[in-house]
Formats: structure tokens, C-alpha cells, sequence
């Protein structure tokens, strides 16, 4: 089969799917639809906003289905209709089997970690958060489960000390896009070998979750090591970030996000959350082994500021403290 006669179906939501399905496009694969989530309300007018993968699919007089139900009987007589003999999916959401097992050839993922490890909803984010000095991503074949299916591909990048969760999305978006490629070259030649992911999983290997996070997932601890808290700050720099509050000794809070931060090695006799600064450069934050040395941050309801240019407008009063 050529590919120009392989018809795909993708389906996708955020900006990350859309370099993939770009790269179908540009390739001159065969896109016979596009399947995104429908519009939401976003901003502070709370107007309805389409989808990155629907801006590109409409700029390219794709089909589109935004199904509100997987299982409604509409679309899937609609998605039938498309007649796809391979299904691809990049950051949409859990399929039913009357959906992923419905095209002759299949329905493979994209995953932004190395599976089996980093399974869940926020994948990027926790590898950095957790410290990890490598990532990559993963095509498999859907089944039932959470990112459980036999492995088609996987291609690796190192996670550098200056790397964030939006640096890490910005390359796995890129090697994904190259990978999916790949998976569908190889589906097309019937080349493609699948396989288990227990094969991926060293006897005492543990694994690590990547769940949905939740603004109370965010919140620093400064309790912990400063080298923890760091990598908590990045894994989650840019979006949805760190943010911790500031508390004043009139006990006034103020709710702060933290972009960036470095690592102060000096020991201390403060409680966590203790602030030295000399107000014009520099604001240190007594971590459990140390001190975290914030660079940039953001006042709620204020734009994203380097410290130094924050301190030109703000002063931390003696006493203040971050919890």
C-alpha cells in the first residue's frame, strides 16, 4: 500500500498533536479527517476557543468531529463514515474500543515519556519534576488501559540542568512528530513488531505515574530539599508553574508563581520558608538542606518578572516568610 492510499484519521487537541499532524500533512500522507475536543470557554470573557488541532484542520478544509461523547451513536456512525484503515492519537483523551478498535490497522498513540514508565496525564511534567536526566517519547497500540498497549517505537532525549517542562515539550513535540512518521511507514510495510511493555521494565524497577495535576499538586513545599524543589519549579515552568504565598507580618498573604529558581548552597538554622534578600537583586528561600534562590517569579494578577526587576517595585518586609 502506498501512503497516499492509507486512510488516517487523527485525533488530537492541544499544540503539541499539531506539529504531528503537520507533518502527516506536509508529508503527503492521506488525512481523511481530523477528530478534537470540542470548543471551550477560555480568557477572562470566558469566550468559546477551538482547539490548536482545530485552527489547523479548519486552515486545511479537513472533516472535523468534536464529539462530546465517544460512545454517541452519531459519531461513531460519522467516524465510520471516514472509513479509516489506521487511527492516529496525540494528546486527546481515553478511547472506548468501539472507537481505537474500529480501522483494520489499528489505533496508535503518541506518548511524550519512555513507557511504561510516566503513564497518566501529565508525562512531561513529572519526569522533570522527579528529576530525571532523560525522557522521550513512545508510539503503541491502543488497547484497554492507560497507556498500557505493545509498544511500537521509542526515541530518547537527555533532560538538561536548564531544561523545563516547556523547553522538554518543545522537543518532544518535534521527535514525536518524526516518530509518528515512522509508525506509519512502518505500519504501511507491515514491519511493525510490537511490544510488550513489561519487556521495557527492569526486575526492580518501580513505576512512576504521570496523573493529571491539580493547583494543589503545585503548591512548593519548602520543607523539602532544595534540589527537590527546584526540579518542582521547572516541571512545572512555564504552565501551569509552582506557586507558593507570600505571608506578611500583618498577615496579610500574597499568591506568587514561581517561573525559575536556582539553588543556594549555605547552610541555615531558619525555618522553611525564611526569606533573606537585600531587596534589589536577590531573594533566597530557606529550603531543608539550604537555600532556593528565586529568579523568576509572578505576583497573581501581575505579568512574569526576572527577580531583580520585581524588586524595583516590591520590597519583602522583615518578618515576611513563604508557605
Amino acid at each position: 500500500m502506498r501512503k497516499e492510499d492509507l486512510r488516517i484519521v487523527f485525533m488530537g487537541t492541544p499544540e503539541f498533536a499539531v506539529e504531528s499532524l503537520r507533518a502527516l500533512v506536509e508529508n503527503g500522507y492521506n488525512v481523511v479527517g481530523v477528530i478534537t475536543m470540542p470548543d471551550k470557554p477560555a480568557g477572562r470573557g470566558y469566550q468559546f476557543q477551538p482547539s490548536a488541532v482545530k485552527e489547523y484542520a479548519l486552515s486545511k478544509n479537513f472533516a472535523l468531529l468534536q464529539p462530546e461523547k465517544l460512545r454517541d451513536k452519531v459519531f461513531l456512525q460519522e467516524l465510520s463514515d471516514l472509513k479509516a484503515d489506521l487511527q492516529v492519537v496525540v494528546a486527546f483523551r481515553m478511547l472506548p474500543e468501539v472507537v481505537w478498535a474500529m480501522p483494520p490497522k489499528g489505533t496508535f498513540n503518541l506518548h511524550a515519556a519512555l513507557l511504561p514508565q510516566y503513564r497518566g496525564a501529565a508525562p512531561i511534567n513529572w519526569a522533570v519534576i522527579n528529576g530525571e536526566k532523560e525522557t522521550g517519547v513512545t508510539t503503541f497500540f491502543l488497547t484497554q488501559g492507560m497507556d498500557t498497549g505493545k509498544i511500537i517505537f521509542q526515541e530518547k532525549t537527555p533532560i538538561g540542568e536548564k531544561d523545563n517542562a516547556g523547553t522538554i515539550h518543545d522537543k518532544l513535540m518535534e521527535l514525536g512528530a518524526a516518530l509518528v512518521l515512522k509508525t506509519v511507514d512502518a505500519i504501511i510495510d507491515n514491519a511493525v513488531k510490537p511490544i510488550s511493555q513489561s519487556d521495557f521494565l527492569h526486575p526492580a524497577e518501580t513505576l512512576k505515574p504521570a496523573p493529571k495535576l491539580f493547583k494543589e499538586t503545585c503548591h512548593v513545599d519548602w520543607g523539602q530539599a532544595s534540589e527537590t524543589i527546584r526540579n518542582f519549579v521547572r516541571g512545572l515552568s512555564p504552565y501551569p508553574a509552582a506557586w507558593t504565598e507570600l505571608v506578611l507580618p500583618d498577615k496579610t498573604r500574597l499568591s506568587f508563581k514561581i517561573l525559575d529558581a536556582s539553588i543556594a548552597e549555605k547552610p541555615h538554622s531558619l525555618l522553611s520558608g525564611s526569606i533573606e534578600t537585600d531587596n534589589k537583586s536577590v531573594v533566597n528561600v530557606a529550603s531543608a538542606d539550604g537555600f532556593v534562590s528565586l529568579l523568576d517569579i509572578q505576583l497573581a494578577g501581575k505579568k512574569r518578572m526576572k527577580i531583580k526587576d520585581f524588586l524595583n517595585g516590591f520590597k519583602f518586609p522583615d518578618g515576611s516568610r513563604f508557605e
